[in-house]
């Protein structure tokens, strides 16, 4: 598209001016006539249709009327007034009502001409009244009838009570009056006809101004591939550019270490999945770029022994490797696991915390110089600059995100190449998006779970069945079980949350008493040596039940836990409630998760029941949330940096999505550098998205 006149500032579109011009601006972040030409329409009225004033109903939202004014009065009210007209078809009679310059309205209506009235209805004790209605005459009416879908604009409050749908309509009318001629294209039309998609400016006109419903979705496809074809192709180029530019260390061989651990001492055999992304892992290691990798499998899945054996891959090839965990509790989960795999191979593996002592860290700092360290699993603290590895060769880094871009970076200059990084995340995040999201980072996924492991079956119940819901836990206690409680803590009602924490602590410790039973309790406002103890010696089976805030939410691993009880499961998300079941049925005990809610529950909440107890697949919990929840929310703030999507949905357009990426991956390999010809309309768009914005940077 051609520069200058669609660049205007927008108040000077004809019928703007400089005050609906601030309006447009400060409500809708409507600058220039671009801007209109992209805000694009949420729904659509069928205006061939007109109602009889007899047959309305009070369930009609939007109605069409052909009558004539018959009279007209202002009424006095509270504040100012407003002006009434009585409204006729012949077949009985309705209010048409204005609160605002009715003055000029007044003025301008005459009686007993034939008129179209259009808006929303409402109705009170059977009349019915038209609240600022859309209205012209019936001459008027048929000269505009020219498509019989009128858009709907989204609006907010403020901008819609100065300015009406109707008005939007006119304005983007005289917009594309002015400026069709500057639709271009960015696809060749070659291109365009492989993919059967329509020119731009066929989509640009009919997207506002349809005349059937045809058209309209043809006009819907080409805008929505545009958007997600662009968005992948910035995602891809960035993908290559990181290939070609970021050079790692090539680990050329398989050596003893990994060869060892792999022939004599695996404690289970990999899965067909665990293989294949091993397999990854090593293509990916033995080249001489830096591997950028996202490991994604569900809890349980044996993520922990791939990033190991990934590690032994860096000692055989004469580097360090190191394991980056967000809380203290899940390093040292970590560290526990990986010491048992490494001991039957003699490795030097340290922990490192925020609570280490001064002398354990004197002595990491100098192993990990003189290389006498090989692995190094910690928190944030790997980050800090005292922290000086001799080789550093990889990376694993564990439910990233929780690390901000700049500290991962951190780690990125601990070595003169940076090392290989391997992301992991037990939180699934749908195919698609996660393609939309990572679309710089290579994505392995897990999908099956280790051999004998049953399935947790998933329960919901009420609060008035508590009675049976602690005599189950009674009978599992005198199996030899252990249970975890969990209740939420959010920090908005911190001091809240606690006293039902520590309420429900004492309720349970009456009625599971010593010595029958032991009940230990974990929460945020102990010292890590207190929680620490408390784990140890849930852990070790010296106490059967857990109370605990979300602080386990990742990591505690004992395998003989087989309840999981989750208080006011209503508070929690869909991601964080497949995350806590998750921390049961690690052994090959039949587990269970039981999921407590008061009787008050909304629509959403019951989904999100409704889906735990029907499903233990991390990727399907993970679409309804997207669904419940929309793609900004699933990663956190900071995280989606809200896609710039105007009319594309991650969620519905998967399929769109899936085709845009394939056709832009079909380019790029045809034309890496977008050099030729029929390219160079594509190259001179990314360059001005480029301008723009740079596409989100996740892992950097």
């Amino acid at each position: 598209m051609q520069h200058n006149l669609l660049d205007t500032p927008i108040e000077y579109l004809k019928g703007v001016g400089p005050q609906r011009g601030d309006l447009f601006k400060r409500e809708m972040g409507i600058f220039k006539y671009r801007d209109l030409l992209h805000l694009y329409p949420n729904r659509y009225i069928d205006k061939t249709r007109y109602y009889k004033i007899n047959e309305l109903q009070s369930n009609n939202t939007e109605v069409q009327i052909i009558g004539k004014i018959i009279h007209l009065k202002t009424v006095e009210q509270k504040k100012g007034k407003r002006l009434v007209a009585t409204f006729t078809d012949g077949t009985g009679q309705i209010e048409l009502v204005w609160f605002q310059g009715f003055k000029w309205i007044q003025e301008s209506l005459q009686l007993n001409t034939p008129y179209v009235a259009f808006g929303k209805l409402n109705s009170f004790s059977n009349s019915f009244s038209i609240p600022h209605p859309d209205l012209e005459t019936a001459e008027e009416h048929q000269r505009n009838l020219s498509s019989t879908m009128q858009a709907v604009y989204p609006s907010t409050e403020k901008f819609g009570a100065k300015i009406s749908n109707k008005t939007i309509n006119k304005l983007m009318q005289q917009l594309i009056q002015e400026t069709h001629q500057l639709f271009s294209d960015t696809l060749a039309d070659e291109t365009r006809q492989t993919l059967g998609l329509i020119s731009m400016r066929e989509a640009l006109i009919n997207i506002h101004f349809p005349k059937d419903n045809e058209v309209l979705s043809k006009a819907l496809f080409r805008l929505k591939f545009e958007e997600l074809f662009y968005i992948q192709m910035q995602l891809l180029i960035k993908n290559i550019a990181h290939k070609n530019k970021i050079q790692g260390f090539p680990f050329k061989v398989v050596g003893d270490n990994f060869l060892e651990f792999y022939n004599t001492h695996l404690p289970f055999p990999l899965t067909n999945a665990q293989k294949r992304v091993l397999k990854e892992i090593r293509n990916d290691v033995g080249a001489p770029v830096q591997m950028n990798r996202l490991l994604q499998g569900d809890v349980g899945s044996g993520k922990t022994i791939i990033a190991f054996m990934s590690c032994l891959l860096a000692l055989d090839n004469g580097f360090q490797a190191c394991i980056v965990a967000p809380t203290e509790i899940l390093a040292t989960q970590h560290f526990i696991g990986i010491s048992e795999f490494a001991a039957p191979l003699g490795l030097n593996i340290k922990l490192l915390t925020g609570s280490s002592k001064v002398a354990e860290r004197r002595i990491i700092h100098e192993e990990l110089e003189n290389g006498e360290l090989q692995i190094l699993i910690g928190t944030h603290a790997l980050f800090e600059d005292k922290v000086v590895f001799k080789n550093l060769g990889l990376a694993v880094i564990d439910e990233q995100h929780r690390f901000g871009v700049e500290q991962r970076s951190k780690l990125w200059r601990k070595n003169v190449l940076p090392p290989h990084v391997l992301v992991m995340t037990a939180t699934p995040i749908p195919r698609t998006l996660a393609m939309t999201l990572y679309g710089d980072l290579d994505v392995s996924v897990i999908d099956e779970l280790p051999p004998g492991r049953k399935p947790i079956q998933t329960m919901h119940f009420f609060e008035n069945k508590r009675l049976s819901v602690w005599h189950f836990i009674k009978t599992e206690i005198a199996k030899g079980r252990q249970v975890y409680i969990v209740y939420p803590l959010i920090e908005e009602s911190e001091t809240l949350d606690y006293k039902n924490l520590m309420e429900g602590y004492e309720g349970i410790s009456r009625d599971f008493p010593l010595p029958e039973y032991s009940v230990s309790i974990v929460h945020g406002q102990m010292t890590p040596a207190e929680k620490d103890k408390e784990m140890d010696r849930f852990a070790k089976g010296e106490t059967n039940i857990m109370v605990a805030t979300t602080v386990i939410e990742v990591g505690v691993n004992v395998p003989n836990a087989s309840v999981m009880i989750i208080e006011s499961a209503e508070r929690f998300g869909l991601s964080q409630l497949h995350q806590l079941r998750g921390r049961v049925g690690r052994g090959a005990e039949q587990s269970f998760c039981i999921l407590m809610t008061g009787e008050k529950l909304s629509n959403d909440t019951k989904i999100r029941m409704e889906t735990m107890v029907r499903t233990n697949d991390g990727f399907e919990i993970s679409e309804v949330d997207l669904k419940l929840r929309g793609p900004g929310d699933i990663m956190g703030k900071q995280q989606s940096g809200n896609l710039p999507l105007r009319i594309a949905d991650l969620l519905k357009d998967q399929d769109i999505l899936q085709y845009a990426r394939h056709h832009a991956i079909k380019i790029l390999k045809e034309d890496p550098s977008l050099e030729q010809p029929e390219h160079q309309k594509i190259k001179h768009k990314l360059d001005l998205l480029n301008q723009k914005t740079t596409i989100w940077n996740y892992i950097s």
